[in-house]
């Protein structure tokens, strides 16, 4: 049980006080005594506002729960729709148009496309993957994945496959590093040239030299000629040689490896991806990020049983024709902090739980003085960035903003130093996007689209209507291509080129990479500046996409597009007229069932909130909240209406936990639910998922989440 300390009129964890006072704090100027004052007042100020926006969101959803509820299980007509949900005010008056004022942001914001990794912050090892996925070998990534067929599966190098490796690599260098004459695959040299010449010649096996059809597509070189480097459409490709003489070299300085600068940015999760119900896993996402800030960060792991050592990466140093000059060897790192709805019983106010997520604004921004006021290793024009996920419509937007205002005078912070990123990704939030933007205007970094919570935000919105067409099926559903292009004409008709990224969501299939390559491209093509990827290896991989498309290019042609239609986006997904067999629905909830023990067991025993989680036909899944949420509102939603029994769903659980055990056998960690399920805490927070679905607010996954992890806690 935490133990409190009383201070400036809240009550702080003890442990949570000691790791500010003497952790956080120190270097960044500001006084314990000057400190904690300001927070009490911030949280007290606050708070009454957050929880009436909290009411507003149930206020509304009863408004339209009790409209559905008298449809009879009609699908509403979109212009009907449209104009209840203004008399509600659910839309808001949308606003002139305006060009954001955003400034001081980094390049990998505002001028350059290329993918984004996203990481729980609380695992110091993927945190540090992450930071490092700046750069990332391509034949690894080719050589290690299905991206070029099937795997390999052991038993020493294989040539065949590096061939196949060098021929698909060489062929990318030919599409977006084009030769004058000949092919990359032939070149048998690469030599310093002359301004006459050029500065790069590449010899061909008949001793003919040529170059590059674009030469300023070389930005540098290692001084010592190991290593070349080139643009692509902003991005960097950094060719690898081996040292001359080196026996094992088919030639002399023959091309070693391909390099990308791959995650430009990465986003250090403290929400979805996470589990920290208390002071003391809330203390370890916090000094995961203090760690990233103040550069010191370390992880040790065991690696075929030798001990390596994990820290971040220098910045890489080239010459050029303008002499010496560094590029970052680590990605831009937001922090995602959590949304308005959870309390955290780490700080205490009037007795109650405060709210997390002011104190996350508070502490996350704190903690990044260290960079801000130091080194800026990680921001050098001197920003935070800080996404707010799960924000309902504008007025929430601005009271994010105006909590970053509070921060920024407590901690000593001009005003808009704290970017903000806001998630597209709440049905209020999308069709009244452009307000959220305006309400954010000078400090707003990043939009980004969430097929999956903005999924479950939908069945919640319209869950008494009537049952929802099936899971795989919404991905066809008429609002959700409006949503993603208005998110796409938004964000451009807000002026967001060269000054903010417009995102995309997760490929959650980190094993199926050759799926990804002939699919992700996709997210370029629709206009967006970055996209998110679940490992490094996917970075490197997606980073090739950027290379093929040329994204401001792409937003310049999007920008004359007829916008998507706020009708299209109200389109409810019914499943009007279907006639399921009992197989149908049995695979359906069988699939939706197993997936929520999967997730929910690690979440609840061992605190990991998100993992590559087998589904039902043991394809690695990644899995956080938002599978999770869309898998329980659509088993709540069915459940509601009689598509599926109470009695099924009961059978269904018992049967996917055995199963759901079995796929964690070799786990020594795991406890295993099937064998007696009403001791099992992890079962009984998934079934409640779904009985208790209808009832969450907005369907969200935290609250019961959060009380029984607290519950298993309490009993250890």
């Amino acid at each position: 049980m935490s133990k409190y300390e009383l201070i400036s009129g809240i009550e702080v964890d003890s442990d949570l006080k000691a790791f500010i006072d003497d952790e956080v704090l120190p270097g960044t100027g500001i006084a314990a005594g000057d400190f904690w004052p300001g927070f009490s007042a911030l949280l007290r100020d606050l708070t009454p506002e957050n929880k009436r926006l909290l009411r507003k969101r149930e206020s509304l959803q009863a408004k339209i729960d009790e409209r559905h509820e008298a449809a009879d299980g009609r699908a509403p007509d979109p212009a009907e729709e449209e104009e209840f949900l203004r008399e509600i005010s659910y839309l808001a008056d949308p606003p002139p148009p305006f060009a954001i004022g955003t400034s001081g942001v980094d390049p990998e914001i505002g001028a350059i496309a290329g993918p984004q990794l996203v990481v729980p912050v609380n695992n110091a090892r993927y945190a540090l993957n992450a930071a490092n996925a700046r750069w990332g070998s391509l034949y690894d990534a080719l050589y290690g994945t299905d991206a070029i067929g099937a795997p390999p599966t052991g038993g020493g190098y294989d040539a065949s496959r590096g061939a196949l490796v060098v021929d698909w690599a060489w062929g990318l260098l030919d599409d977006v590093l084009p030769l004058e004459a000949g092919s990359h695959r032939d070149v048998t040299d690469w030599l310093g040239g002359t301004d006459e010449e050029g500065w790069l010649l590449f010899e061909l096996p008949d001793g003919t030299r040529t170059t590059l059809k674009d030469p300023d597509q070389l930005a540098g070189w290692k001084s010592d000629w190991s290593g070349l480097l080139f643009r692509s459409n902003g991005l960097h490709i950094e060719f690898q040689f081996h040292p001359r003489g080196d026996t094992d070299a088919r030639a002399d300085r023959l091309l070693k490896d391909i390099v990308l600068e791959s995650a430009l940015t990465a986003i250090m999760d403290c929400e979805d991806s996470v589990a920290a119900v208390d002071a003391e896993e809330k203390i370890a996402v916090y000094r995961n990020w203090l760690g990233l800030m103040k550069g010191d960060l370390k992880a040790s792991f065991d690696k075929g049983g030798r001990t390596v050592e994990r820290r971040l990466e220098p910045d890489r140093e080239y010459e050029g024709r303008s002499g010496t000059f560094t590029l970052r060897g680590r990605a831009l790192l937001f922090v995602r902090t959590v949304g308005h709805l959870m309390t955290n019983p780490m700080i205490r106010l009037d007795g109650d739980e405060a709210q997390e997520g002011l104190a996350d604004a508070v502490i996350t921004a704190l903690i990044a003085l260290h960079d801000v006021n130091g080194a800026r290793a990680n921001s050098p024009a001197g920003s935070i960035y800080i996404v707010k996920p799960k924000m309902h419509g504008p007025e929430e937007a601005a009271f994010a903003n105006r909590l970053f205002d509070r921060t920024e005078d407590l901690i000593g912070l001009p005003r808009n130093t704290i970017k903000i990123g806001l998630m597209d990704e709440e049905r209020r939030t999308s069709v009244n996007l452009a307000a959220c933007i305006h309400a954010v205007r000078d400090r707003i970094a990043f939009i980004n689209t969430g097929f999956l919570d903005r999924t479950g935000d939908e069945i919640h919105t319209a869950i008494r209507l009537g049952p929802m067409i099936r899971k795989n099926e919404m991905k066809g559903a008429a609002w959700l291509k409006a949503y993603e292009d208005n998110n796409v004409d938004t964000g451009l008709a807000c002026g967001f080129p060269g000054r903010a990224q417009i995102g995309k969501g997760m490929w959650a299939m980190p094993d199926l990479m050759a799926d990804m390559l002939a699919q992700k491209i996709g997210h370029p093509q629709a206009g967006a500046n970055t996209a998110w990827v679940p490992s490094p290896t996917a970075a490197t991989l997606h980073a090739v996409h950027y290379h093929r498309v040329d994204v401001a290019a792409r937003q310049r042609e999007l920008a004359g597009r007829e916008p998507a239609r706020l009708r299209e986006m109200l389109r409810v997904p019914l499943a009007e007229g279907r006639n399921w067999s009992e197989e149908e629905v049995r695979e359906e909830l069988d699939n939706n069932v197993q997936g929520i023990l999967g997730y929910v067991v690690r979440w609840i025993d061992q605190g990991i909130g998100c993992s590559k989680v087998p589904d039902i036909r043991d394809v690695g899944l990644m899995e956080d909240r938002a599978t999770c949420r869309i898998s329980s509102q659509h088993v709540a939603n069915w459940l509601l209406h009689g598509i599926v029994s109470r009695e099924q769903v009961d059978e269904s659980l018992k049967r996917m936990a055995a199963v759901v055990d079995r796929q964690n056998e070799d786990d020594p960690h795991y406890r295993p639910m099937s064998d007696d399920p009403a001791s099992s805490v992890a079962f009984q927070a998934a079934s409640a998922l779904i009985f208790e679905g209808v009832d969450q607010p907005s369907g969200y996954t935290e609250p019961l989440l959060h009380a029984h992890r607290l519950k298993l806690k309490s009993h250890h």
